[in-house]
């Protein structure tokens, strides 16, 4: 489960001259985070960051929780030096949430109000939109990246945007935690294919573990007749054997099985791309010429296989994976 971080902003002068606006924004933000919840995050929710001292404060809080992805709710009015250090501290990616409370102000009922400072208090738990550019300009300047949410609390676009950013920040850190195992070599000649693993590592963060087939032949080898049974009995369950299917092909498939099962469980992979040719008539050869049944399996146990050592598609399927 990927932790969420949360913080809300305001400005600590409001709360003495507006009765009640403190507390009508904190139950805001904590709908927010109810929601987020219910999206499978745990939220690090932590209330309102209303001065820069307390802006250091909450950092350090959203720092030592080492969350995945920050959302920035925008609940009023507040001053961007309080909102920078955090930002600064936190160096996730941000979501701004420009989320007002309603549609549109009532103005027929504010008009009704006949006092000025019950009439901007209420204008103020309204106002979510009038820092966001000031917020934008700061992030821009400071290099930040940052994303917007806009709409209001009971619109549904609101919640699909922030639950797709929840599932992405989910992805990410599959990706991060994911090994990626690599056996065999290129395909040769196909250009296109060839991948910079170091790349792959910097841009997805995942750890590249290479394998060898002589590990696979030496799983292989040690097969035993009682595996082979069940294996063949995953591969009838899971697939239409049809009787054309030879009993020696069905055996051949279910030892490379095993061996790639084994392979997959010693390394602690959660995805694969291979590729393999060899001499003819050789161990490699025989192994390479009977995967697909496994790798199949595999992949259908969330560790994606992928052929011709296509290393940019294993990543592809493991965050389509992720997605679900």
């Amino acid at each position: 489960m990927i932790k969420v971080g949360l913080f809300g902003i305001g400005l600590d002068t409001y709360w003495p001259q507006f009765d009640g606006l403190l507390e009508r924004l904190e139950g805001y933000q904590q709908q927010i985070a109810t929601k987020m919840e219910g999206f499978g995050a745990e939220v690090v929710n932590v209330g309102l960051v209303d001065s820069p001292v307390v802006a250091r404060e909450k950092a350090q809080v959203l720092k030592t929780e080492d969350v995945d992805i920050l959302f920035l709710y925008v609940s009023t009015y507040a001053l961007s030096s309080t909102i920078l250090p955090v930002v600064q501290k936190v160096k996730c990616p941000v979501i701004i949430l420009n989320i007002q409370p309603v549609a549109a102000i009532d103005y027929e009922s504010f008009n009704k109000l006949g006092d000025r400072g019950k009439m901007t208090g209420e204008w103020l738990a309204h106002c979510q939109a009038c820092s966001v550019p000031e917020f934008a300009n700061v992030f821009n300047r400071a290099g930040i990246d940052y994303e917007f949410v806009t709409g209001y609390l009971d619109e549904q676009a609101v919640w699909d945007d922030i639950q797709d950013w929840i599932d992405a920040a989910n992805v990410a850190a599959t990706m991060r935690n994911n090994r990626l195992g690599v056996l065999g070599h290129y395909y040769c000649g196909m250009l296109d294919v060839y991948s910079d693993l170091t790349k792959q590592a910097s841009a997805f963060g995942t750890h590249i573990e290479i394998v060898e087939m002589c590990e696979v032949k030496k799983y292989r080898d040690a097969v035993t007749s009682t595996e082979i049974e069940n294996k063949i009995e995953e591969f009838k369950t899971t697939f239409e054997v049809i009787d054309a299917c030879e009993e020696e092909e069905l055996v051949r498939a279910a030892k490379t099985s095993i061996a790639l099962d084994k392979l997959v469980e010693n390394h602690n992979l959660g995805s694969m791309a291979y590729y393999y040719e060899g001499e003819t008539a050789n161990e490699y050869e025989n192994i390479v010429t009977s995967v697909i049944a496994g790798n199949t399996l595999l992949t259908g146990k969330n560790v994606p296989v992928a052929g011709e050592y296509e290393v940019k598609n294993a990543q592809a399927m493991k965050i389509m994976d992720a997605f679900g």
